[in-house]
């Protein structure tokens, strides 16, 4: 019997009318891992995902998941710190660079780190906001990635402009990383050399930016909270839990605690419980923002004066709530569902807002376009307080001054 036959005789005895699929593990799985990971992490956090979603996600078993990571850590290790070494492998100089004059050694380095932030922009997300939950060794790791980013800038920019005080250029500097690692706050869409192109051209006037001679850091105005006001004074305590320690870290009886009750139950005679306390922290974040809209408009005379009072006030709000501003922009996964809907609404009617008012101002911009600044310009605030807190190097009048220069490609008019 030939082989063909025998074949045919085999199918006749088995019932087979077709050969059977064989499956086959694709060539490059970690990266479909890696890939599905950042963009699940990205979405609900690291603590907010198991192995098996993102298995499920796959379409895979955990058990084969298993195999290429032993654990979720292992999995969020590996991919920040991956990305971390591709920023840093991104800004070093080719040899021939030597030759080039500071112009174009900066414009490479700030080119080859946009293109490696747009094309991990999921993982820059885990970066810029879940790199605390690494192990200490690690995050001192994920540290030095950055910092080596950031001294790759501050050098290139040293030589471009010599008249420069260090604190001015690790100002200039994280204003420049700033602007491009922005677009991993947002989903807001470009494609990416239109996106490049963007944030190319958002960088340029940060880089001549003449910031203002240093002064004393302007007092800030914090609001006392009198002792019977217990539902403003949770809020407080819980926000700057969370600031400190992440969401999933901060239990109500830390937060009870940090209030001075007693017990954990008194936190429920005015929260339904911890996730509510961070829904009332979103929705006074957002409204600050939102209810600013209005009053700034009617009062201005053009556009540019309506959006000028709003980097102003918007510096200002954000500058005496350190806490809550940075909270807004890392534990959004963490509401209620039922709250994230009303919050987003609010959120994206905030943005664009801002971005009509920048679009009469410059009516070269898209709306993405001037929708994609105006988050630059929001990451700024929170970004520069991280990195200097309420130092004069980083006082409200130079944010103010970098929120117009990325918005309006220059300083705001008087």
């Amino acid at each position: 019997m030939s082989v063909d036959n025998r074949r045919t005789a085999r199918k006749a005895s088995t019932g087979d009318s077709a050969p059977r699929e064989i499956r086959r593990r694709p060539k490059n799985r970690r990266a479909q891992i890696a890939a599905a990971s950042a963009a699940a992490f990205g979405a609900l956090g690291y603590h907010g995902v198991s192995m098996e979603d993102i298995a499920t996600g796959l379409g895979i078993s955990s058990a084969a998941l298993y195999r290429h990571y032993p654990s979720k850590y292992a999995l969020f290790r590996e991919e920040l710190l991956r990305v971390g070494r591709a920023m840093t492998e991104a800004v070093e100089l080719p040899a021939e660079a030597t030759a080039w004059p500071p112009e174009r050694r900066l414009r490479h380095v700030l080119d080859a780190l946009i293109a490696v932030t747009i094309e991990n922009r999921p993982t820059v997300t885990l970066v810029r906001w879940e790199g605390r939950y690494l192990e200490p060794e690690d995050l001192a790791t994920l540290n030095d990635q950055q910092f080596a980013v950031l001294g790759a800038l501050g050098d290139q920019l040293a030589v471009l402009r010599p008249e420069l005080t260090e604190d001015d250029i690790r100002v200039l500097r994280m204003a420049l990383l700033s602007t491009i690692t922005s677009i991993a706050d947002h989903h807001a869409t470009l494609p990416a050399k239109s996106l490049a192109r963007l944030l190319s051209s958002a960088c340029e006037p940060i880089i001549g930016t003449e910031l203002p001679a240093e002064r004393p850091a302007e007092p800030l105005q914090v609001v006392e909270i009198p002792d019977s006001f217990k539902h403003e004074l949770l809020l407080r305590k819980a926000v700057e839990l969370f600031h400190e320690r992440g969401y999933p870290n901060v239990s109500v009886e830390d937060i009870a605690t940090a209030a001075g009750l007693s017990a954990a139950s008194a936190v429920y005679r005015f929260y339904r419980g911890k996730s509510d306390l961070l829904a009332a922290a979103f929705r006074r974040a957002a409204e600050r923002v939102s209810g600013a809209v209005g009053p700034a408009v009617a009062t201005a005379a053009s556009p540019e004066g309506a959006l000028t009072t709003l980097i102003d006030q918007y510096v200002v709000g954000s500058f005496a709530e350190r806490a809550l501003t940075y909270v807004y922009f890392t534990e959004f996964q963490h509401v209620p569902a039922e709250e994230r809907t009303v919050l987003r609404n609010i959120q994206r009617l905030s943005v664009e807002e801002w971005a009509r008012l920048l679009r009469e101002v410059r009516p070269e911009l898209a709306p993405a376009e001037a929708r994609f600044l105006i988050h630059a310009a929001f990451a700024l605030v929170v970004d520069l307080g991280r990195a200097f807190d309420n130092q004069p190097m980083a006082a409200q009048e130079r944010v103010r001054l970098l929120m117009q220069v990325v918005l309006f490609g220059r300083p705001a008019a008087a």
